[in-house]
């Protein structure tokens, strides 16, 4: 059983890959996504979204780090796919299954489940730029508005070359509605396919690992959203690992504090720890006073001032 860390734009940058990854035993990390458009991708923009490239494509305590790529132009998908594993990423995954409507109005991520021959065209150039000996990945939904081209998708990106698929239980209509996951829409996908599939959506604890496992008949789990409400969901998937308790949270809200307030996005700082904060009161209820004083403050000092006293 591997567990992979999903890629999540504006959320899972490389200091939150490198917390996560030394409190859990991911097999694997995704970046999020790099658009691109049609150019080649500047090798600082690289590392500045994925400065594990650095690092031998690994994040501190050597888990791998795959570059993962979104746009619609094949030949240019497959350049900057090449370039990737120039500078040392593992692999390379290709985004069909960002739901965000700019991203989408760009022809690029979910909006490309509506063709699956644009898909084919997309994972053969790919295939064709990217070494044999490295994996070419792809993240998918079930579909655009319902489920019935989901195998005709699937099969299309089998067949051009990609050697794992992701799919996220459910479709882009579907957005991140809990009572929207369907595992088992999965299943037949997995049973079809001589490539590995990986089943990602509403996985928050080992109990609904399990289940996943059983309805999508997948051996391999991602998760993504539930990994920022509870920091070791990695764990309790993985090894059955209890929840970390509030203390042993706000040591590692220290460790980020660190990381944010150091490092070159500082002034990103204030709004990516009220997001953090969005997600860990959905696990801590410890998180929910907090979160009311917090959400009021502006400034990064006024912030690490109340978390201190805290």
């Amino acid at each position: 059983m591997r567990v992979i860390l999903a890629p999540m734009e504006g959320v899972l940058d490389h200091r939150m890959r490198q917390l996560l990854s030394e409190l859990n035993p991911y097999d694997l990390c995704v970046t999020e996504f790099i658009r691109v458009i049609e150019q080649p991708i500047p090798d600082k923009v690289f590392y500045r979204l994925a400065p594990e490239l650095e690092n031998g494509g690994k994040t501190r305590n050597g888990t791998p780090v795959r570059v993962q790529l979104l746009g619609q132009d094949p030949d240019w998908l497959a350049y900057n796919a090449e370039r990737a594993i120039a500078l040392g990423s593992p692999g390379v995954d290709i985004n069909f299954g960002c739901p965000a409507k700019t991203v989408n109005k760009s022809k690029g991520g979910a909006v490309l489940l509506k063709e699956p021959e644009t898909l084919y065209r997309i994972v053969s150039a790919m295939r064709q730029a990217v070494p044999a000996d490295q994996v070419l990945s792809a993240k998918i939904r079930l579909g655009w508005e319902c489920t019935s081209q989901t195998m005709e998708i699937a099969q299309a990106i089998e067949s051009a070359g990609a050697n794992e698929l992701a799919i996220h239980g459910r479709t882009k209509a579907d957005g991140y509605r809990a009572d929207a996951i369907n595992w088992g829409a999965i299943a037949p996908v997995a049973k079809a396919l001589s490539i590995p599939v990986i089943a990602n959506g509403e996985i928050n604890g080992f109990s609904d690992g399990q289940r996943c496992q059983a309805e999508s008949g997948c051996q391999d789990l991602m998760i993504g959203r539930g990994a920022l409400c509870r920091p070791n969901l990695g764990a309790m998937v993985k090894e059955n690992a209890e929840l970390l308790s509030w203390d042993a949270i706000r040591e590692v809200l220290n460790e980020y504090v660190t990381l944010e307030v150091y490092g070159d996005k500082q002034r990103y700082f204030p709004n990516r720890i009220k997001q953090w904060f969005g997600y860990l009161r959905q696990a801590y209820p410890q998180a929910n006073e907090l979160f009311r004083e917090l959400r009021q403050l502006q400034r990064s000092d006024e912030i690490i001032a109340l978390l201190n006293q805290h």
